[in-house]
Parts: structure tokens; sequence; C-alpha cells
């Protein structure tokens, strides 16, 4: 019995591990700006809005749009402030600090079969 539970007691905080590394991974990814490891996690359609322009891209045009992007805003800092996760999905979100403006960073993940992919990203002006 106390094996058992020494077990789950391991067991446990590991359970939702990998989205959090992804969480992590994607905001390692927007912090250098770089566009194609973002995209690694993209789901084949991604809904993209920056600022008050909102779409729902392919996988390698979201891409594209996020190269422009950074392109146009270089990434001075950036950081997680606030994460969630429910059943099948997690989402984060972070100030972006650039050369140009500042951003409020939103980024949504859902389970996809034994997978997480972003489902979401928003990129609005800081208030």
């Amino acid at each position: 019995m106390r094996r058992i539970l020494l077990m789950l007691l391991f067991l446990l905080p590991l359970t939702g591990f990998s989205q959090v590394s992804i969480l992590d991974n994607v905001a390692n990814a927007i912090k250098s700006g770089n566009s194609k490891e973002i995209s690694k996690y993209f789901d084949n359609n991604v809904e993209i809005t920056i600022l008050d322009k909102e779409s729902v891209y392919s996988k390698v045009q979201a891409e594209m749009v996020l190269r422009d992007f950074f392109a146009k805003n270089p990434v001075q800092s950036f950081e997680l402030i606030h994460r969630g996760k429910a059943e099948g999905s997690a989402y984060a979100i972070g100030p972006l600090k650039s050369t140009n403006q500042s951003f409020r960073v939103y980024f949504y993940i859902k389970n996809k079969g034994n997978t997480q992919l972003i489902q979401e990203m928003r990129f609005e002006k800081k208030k």
C-alpha cells in the first residue's frame, strides 16, 4: 500500500507535464521572435489576431504572419505571467515588449490525439 501511494505521489505532478513544457517552449520561441519554432506547435489551421486583424490561417501562412510581426516588432522581452489548463487544453498569457510597442500575448493549446497543438494566438495592444 505504501509503495502504491509513493508511486501515485510521484506520478501526479507529471500529469499535464507535456502541456506545461509546450507552454514554456512556445514562450521561449516568442522571447526569441522565432516564428519557425512556434509553427512546430500549430494545428493545421490557426486563428491569429494581431491588433485588430483577426483571421484563420493555414500552418504555413500563420508562420509567415508571425515572421512578419516579429520583423516589424523585434522582441525585447516576454514572460508568461499566467497559465491555466482544463481537461484537454491549456493557455498562457504574458506581456511582450518590442522596440515599437507593448503587447499582451495570449495563446491557446488543445489536445489533438496524443499531441498538443496551438489553436489560437493573440497579440493585443497593451493598455
